[in-house]
């Protein structure tokens, strides 16, 4: 133990900085020094039984100032009871303080002994100016209490402590508070040099006060935290400790952030927003920072603002509409759909004009395109060459199967997992409030309990309503106006009458023969091979195997499944290719297209074009195309009865009941006569015939022959459904040809309604029925005449020249030509405001 003497104390000691705290003269403390200049200091004190000074380094404390800048002056003067050299190179020092001073300055001093320099400072002692008894006692008194009450609340205060705080030693007491407090550096500091002990005091007592506050600010956090989470466990418990302390002391800096970052938002976006979307997604930001962070309320808000947040407004795409740049698109993307090019063009025309012209969005509502068509002619697919000519978003909404309201008009933030619906989320996924979005399958939405979606999107197409559309997730109105809505469907009829009418029908008919093999040459050869990586040169298609492609193998309206068998005959190809390493190149024939395809799926059958009793072909209407209907008629002995098969529907039924009345008719009229009359059966019959006349008997049996036979009616294919009215004419011409024995020509196909007074009426889907017909091999087609007046324009121009055409408006024209077998009839382009009917000969 170094041994001083301090009754001869020098002017001038060593002194060492590497504390973080201050000590005090009552004070033995062990000190761990690390610093080798320090090290060496203490070696030379112990050397010569000096005593040394320790005081603490300033924090930011900079190297490159004098010594006495880097140091607090103030420090305390004592001795070396004990120095443990550690396995790690530092020294352990047990010091004991004595004397608390001023360090009036610093020097550096060389010892030239071992060669190195240290500190030493000159100092003063602090001495304190004491105050009256009964004023210290008092003092002591207050601090005892409040200590005593701290004690109750912190465990930082050793018990024991109030008893060793005596009014004599004032000075060492009010030491050992400070030595107790929670202080910074520079507090501890003002109070270690302050000589005015009752200043100090009262000093000590203000912050007495702070630490008893804060004690009990702890407790309540504590007890706040114990409250919430009893049944956690200890981890967590520490957890919501630090979470209430930082909540509490307002240092929760992350979710400030946050929730300062929804605010920069907002204010980014309120120029854009209305004044009822402003208050409510700022009355949810200050929600937000009012709620507890672990609160469900919480999660809920903060997902809400989250998702409003991200709503594009006022972010619209800037490409000025181009209509050459939309019909080049459109030609490039798609080949023929003639009529409905020319309607989308037409549209994007009149949204040009009135942009170049500075006419007002708000102003230019145009209205909203639904293409409509069978499946796989490229009604989706249009929408997409309108998103890339106009640089806009494109975002999808599939429609099918949907039941549920809230998918479109969102959930009520009520609802656990709500969301906005998807109209807006279309908006937030496009980033831009102007986007295309395509409303695909419109045809197929569901009702159930949950709603009718259907009614929400009458407000959604209205041009009038959807300026002010309101979302339940978002509960403010939003002007959904400036995006470009595109429907689809397959079939309008299912469509509610109210939707209907707000919407502009664009109608995509299936595709010819000739129009799919351009598309499979263009299009889908030409695609399918990049995408299987093949090179144009390593497969070659011939033509015929390509038409085999669309007759055999596949039957559509549009050319889905002719891509299906387009990338099977590249993947076989592909195969070959890698196989045989020999093989550069694969052509497809005609001739091995069967190899790559197996067997056909569809046999293309020709009609029998030879004249037969009772059998006449019909043009029916498919989704996928047209077909061509044999309607057989047979009649056996009866009495006028009429069986109608070929699973036929309700008004196909009715048209055979009113075919066997208008043929009653012209048997009545002598137009239609029988040369085959019925036997007799009974007496009666034959006391009448003895009566009347052989011409009288003959009129009389050929006017009512349909009295003697039942008529039996057959469309096959017997399993597949058939309706509608356009078989009127067909079963009609079958009837008559059955009860007059006549047969009919084999090489004509006919469409139309027929009435009750024999005229022929018009119907739908006529392209379709001449298609099919012509693949058939029907050269004759009898169609009313006012479809040839208004959809001849229609049919494929290869088609039209390949075949003849006849418009008939009476029953009788249509008898004419089907009962003349051999007069070949020159194809009728017609005058069409000429009276086309002739003087009508009877038929027998």
């Amino acid at each position: 133990m170094q041994t001083i003497n301090f009754n001869e104390l020098p002017k001038i000691v060593p002194i060492i900085s590497e504390m973080d705290h201050f000590l005090y003269p009552f004070m033995i403390s062990p000190l761990f020094i690390s610093n080798q200049e320090n090290i060496k200091t203490i070696e030379y004190v112990l050397e010569h039984s000096l005593p040394i000074i320790v005081t603490p380094i300033k924090v930011n404390a900079d190297s490159n100032e004098i010594p006495i800048n880097r140091i607090y002056q103030a420090g305390v003067l004592g001795g070396i009871m004990r120095k443990t050299v550690l396995p790690d190179g530092r020294v352990k020092i047990l010091f004991q303080g004595l004397k608390k001073v001023k360090i009036i300055n610093v020097i550096s001093q060389l010892n030239t002994t071992h060669d190195f320099s240290f500190f030493m400072a000159e100092f003063q002692h602090i001495e304190t100016n004491y105050i009256s008894d009964i004023k210290s006692r008092a003092l002591l008194s207050i601090a005892k209490e409040k200590i005593a009450e701290l004690l109750k609340m912190s465990p930082k205060f050793p018990p024991e402590m109030i008893n060793s705080l005596d009014s004599s030693e004032l000075d060492r007491s009010a030491d050992l508070i400070t030595s107790s407090l929670s202080l910074s550096l520079d507090q501890a500091y003002d109070l270690y040099i302050e000589t005015d002990i009752e200043t100090r005091l009262f000093s000590l007592l203000e912050k007495i006060d702070n630490e008893l506050e804060t004690a009990k600010i702890q407790r309540d956090i504590k007890n706040k935290v114990q409250n919430n989470i009893a049944q956690h466990n200890k981890e967590h418990f520490l957890k919501e400790q630090m979470k209430q302390i930082q909540k509490e002391l307002g240092i929760d800096v992350q979710r400030d952030e946050e929730i300062e970052e929804y605010r920069k938002k907002l204010e980014s976006k309120k120029e854009f927003l209305s004044e009822d979307a402003y208050k409510e997604i700022n009355k949810q930001i200050k929600r937000l920072s009012k709620a507890h962070p672990d609160s469900a309320d919480a999660n809920m808000i903060q997902t809400y603002v989250e998702w409003v947040l991200e709503i594009p407004f006022g972010k619209e795409s800037k490409h000025k509409l181009s209509i050459a740049e939309v019909e080049n698109q459109l030609n490039i993307d798609h080949f023929s759909l003639k009529k409905p090019k020319d309607r989308i063009l037409e549209y994007f025309a009149v949204r040009e004009l009135l942009e170049l012209r500075g006419v007002k969005d708000s102003q230019n509502k145009g209205v909203i395109l639904c293409f409509y068509g069978p499946p796989g002619v490229g009604k989706t697919s249009l929408a997409n060459s309108i998103a890339t000519a106009t640089k806009r978003k494109l975002v999808r909404i599939a429609l099918g199967g949907l039941e549920d309201v809230n998918e479109l008009r969102g959930h009520r933030r009520t609802y656990v997992g709500a969301m906005p619906g998807r109209i807006i989320a279309g908006l937030i996924e496009a980033k831009e409030m102007n986007p295309i979005v395509v409303l695909d399958e419109i045809d197929k939405i569901g009702r159930s309990q949950r709603g009718d979606p259907t009614s929400a999107m009458l407000e959604i197409l209205d041009p009038e309503q959807n300026v002010k559309f309101r979302d339940y997730y978002l509960n403010f109105d939003i002007d959904i106006s400036k995006v470009m809505f595109i429907a689809t469907a397959n079939d309008i009829s299912i469509i509610p009458a109210p939707l209907r009418d707000r919407m502009e029908f664009i109608y995509l008919s299936s595709y010819t023969p000739m129009e799919k093999y351009q598309i499979a040459k263009k299009y889908l050869i030409p695609q399918e091979l990049k995408k299987h990586g093949l090179k144009n040169n390593e497969l070659i298609i011939s033509k015929k195997a390509i038409e085999d492609t669309i007759s055999l193998y596949t039957r559509e309206a549009g050319v889905r499944n002719l891509r299906r068998q387009i990338s099977t005959i590249i993947r076989k190809s592909a195969r070959k290719i890698l196989e045989n390493s020999s093989i550069g190149k694969v052509s497809i024939t005609a001739k091995n297209l069967k190899e790559l395809l197996n067997k056909t799926v569809f046999n293309l059958e020709k009609v029998d074009l030879t004249p037969k009793i009772g059998v006449v072909y019909g043009l029916a209407w498919t989704p996928v195309g047209g077909d061509v209907l044999k309607i057989e008629v047979m009649k056996t002995e009866g009495k006028g009865g009429i069986k109608l098969t070929g699973k036929l529907g309700e008004v196909m039924k009715e048209s055979g009941t009113i075919a066997f009345s208008v043929v009653k008719t012209l048997f009545e009229n002598s137009y239609l006569v029988s040369s085959k009359l019925p036997k007799v059966n009974n007496e009666k019959e034959k006391d009448e015939e003895n009566i009347e006349t052989s011409s009288d008997k003959l009129n009389k049996k050929s006017k009512n022959i349909y009295n003697y036979f039942d008529l039996h009616i057959h469309v096959p294919d017997g399993a597949t459904p058939k309706d509608g009215p356009s078989a009127g004419i067909t079963i009609t011409t079958a009837i008559a040809s059955a009860l007059t024995d006549k047969a009919v020509r084999g090489d004509t196909a006919m469409t139309g309604e027929i009435s009750l007074h024999g005229n022929v009426m018009p119907i739908g889907g006529l392209k379709e029925k001449i298609i099919a017909g012509h693949r058939s091999g029907i050269k004759y087609f009898l169609i009313p005449k006012k479809n040839y007046e208004r959809d001849l324009e229609d049919i494929p121009a290869e088609i039209i020249d390949d075949i003849k055409i006849i418009p008939v408006s009476r029953i009788e024209e249509v008898l004419k030509h089907m009962f003349d077998l051999n007069k070949n009839i020159e194809h009728t382009t017609g005058d069409k405001d000429k009276n086309e009917s002739e003087e009508l000969s009877t038929i027998e």
